[in-house]
């Protein structure tokens, strides 16, 4: 049996990418190992325009309970040093709270709706390729069978068998200085604040939901998801000979919290919990290259990293909006070489993240030392400019793809939600961008640029639109929200015809 595409992983990065192949068109197959989704607590939600991007899909109201749209917060924190945004004029740092357990049972809904076929305890064994196609064994519970994709996109964790298949590397450091133990527990009042999500811990004080706060002895974490039951961790640096367990006695975790904290939290696991965790140190590795043939890697088969400061789900599915839809778009006529747009886009993207995170590890030691340092990050965050360059790090906001040159200062930029008005009335960016399909903006009445663009018209949505100070004429947007191109009064035809060819293909 042969298919179009194969993912292998069907956590939130495989289950994204899935949707995002859906919309283009594609009916991908989803090969999941595990047989049920797992109960073990991992991501606690997501940080910064991968946000945006959700909301640009539709999936935001899902994920959020039916908010009408992603509102910044005003602070945020950078190795638990906390900084405020109010001088970012342009503020992208969303954070959106939704245990990834909930972010996989809405996505699987979502694919579900769009057609989306999921085996689970399907488990990819071997591969292989050849210049046309990937060949898959795997062993299924009606046992083993052969499965061929015309592509294939890696969503199969920090373990990934694929990315060892294919001979990727995985460079990186693992650094085993340091033990993190987590739970989803619960908490008794007046411990955890009646409607107020906040823990208050007698002699140590009040701590406010998604926060880390580093003490002389390790680190705290909570996030709050319902009355009186939260998740918390604590992580200490230590020289001890542990191993990894998901099976830890709560004991052990409320000793961790009393160390950390120097106060007891008398934290308990609810029924339907999984067990607390113990994890010692982390990787920081990343893919020395993203693709090998019609193989292709995302989220941690790419790249993992500290937790801190919540990047990892926000990289993973930024890889994902980033690829799925030049897969589709090869398979419908553009040109080949747009796939390889997608490691030369996202690597340096990753190669930052892990920068960032070691850095904020490191504000994290103990002693006396890093606390001075942590003072002085203090005060240089109070900055404007120190505050805006955090900012973009943390939300993924200084990320600008290269275009050819000569370019419109737009090109390669994320188009920002404008407010826009259209024959049907108001109108965002974020609603136009729902099919997931490119977008060609006309804002100053330009018909000869609408005109050339008609033979792309089973390809590209055209949008004559107006609003207030247009930043062009005419933006063509790429799925992913980013600028393809953008021209200003001296735009032409031939720009608008030579941008659409490259990006998607011939004219029909």
């Amino acid at each position: 049996m042969t298919v179009e595409f194969v993912i292998v992983g069907g956590g939130p990065n495989g289950l994204l990418m899935a949707t995002e192949l859906a919309l283009a068109g594609v009916r991908p197959v989803v090969l999941e190992r595990l047989t049920e989704r797992p109960t073990a607590p991992k991501a606690n939600g997501l940080v910064g325009r991968v946000v945006a991007a959700l909301d640009r899909r539709g999936l935001y109201e899902r994920f959020s309970g039916g908010a009408p749209g992603p509102e910044p917060v005003p602070g945020f924190q950078f190795g638990a040093v906390p900084f405020g945004l109010s001088t970012v004029d342009d503020n992208a740092l969303y954070a959106l709270p939704v245990p990834q357990r909930r972010m996989e049972e809405l996505l699987a809904e979502r694919g579900a709706e769009l057609g989306v076929e999921v085996r689970r305890g399907h488990e990819v064994t071997a591969l292989s390729q050849d210049a046309d196609a990937v060949t898959l064994d795997v062993r299924g519970p009606d046992g083993d069978y052969r499965l061929g994709a015309r592509y294939l996109v890696a969503a199969d964790g920090a373990r990934s068998l694929v990315r060892k298949a294919v001979g990727i590397g995985f460079p990186g450091i693992t650094d085993r200085g340091f033990v993190a133990r987590s739970g989803e527990v619960a908490v008794p009042e007046p411990y955890a604040v009646a409607g107020s999500g906040e823990l208050d811990v007698p002699g140590v004080g009040r701590f406010r939901p998604a926060t880390f706060t580093r003490t002389e002895h390790g680190l705290f974490a909570y996030a709050a998801f319902a009355p009186g039951r939260f998740r918390v961790s604590a992580m200490e640096w230590t020289d001890e000979s542990l191993t990894d367990t998901y099976e830890m006695d709560v004991a052990e975790l409320r000793a961790a919290l009393h160390r950390v904290l120097g106060a007891d939290v008398p934290v308990e696991v609810p029924a339907g919990a999984a067990p607390p965790r113990r994890i010692v140190g982390v990787n920081s590795r990343q893919a020395d290259r993203y693709r090998a043939g019609r193989v292709f890697l995302v989220g941690d088969a790419a790249h993992v990293h500290s937790a801190i400061g919540g990047p990892g789900l926000n990289l993973g599915m930024a890889d994902v909006f980033n690829l799925g839809w030049k897969l589709a778009a090869v398979l419908h006529g553009a040109p080949a070489d747009v796939l390889d747009t997608y490691e030369s886009e996202r690597m340096p993207v990753g190669r930052r993240v892990i920068m960032h995170t070691r850095a904020q590890t490191a504000l994290l030691g103990p002693g006396p030392n890093v606390t001075a340092l942590r003072d002085l990050f203090g005060e240089l965050l109070a900055d404007p400019g120190a505050a805006r360059r955090i900012h973009d790090l943390m939300a993924g906001a200084g990320i600008r793809y290269d275009t050819p040159a000569p370019a419109h200062p737009l090109a390669g930029e994320w188009l920002p939600d404008l407010a826009l008005r259209n024959g049907s009335g108001p109108v965002r960016v974020a609603e136009l961008l729902r099919p997931a399909r490119p977008l060609l903006l006309d804002l100053a009445g330009r018909a000869d640029l609408v005109d050339a663009a008609k033979g792309w018209a089973d390809r590209v949505d055209v949008v004559r639109a107006g609003t207030d100070e247009p930043p062009a004429d005419a933006i063509l947007v790429r799925p992913d929200g980013y600028v393809a191109w953008a021209g200003d009064a001296d735009a032409t035809a031939d720009q608008v015809r030579g941008a659409l060819a490259a990006w998607f293909g011939p004219a029909a």
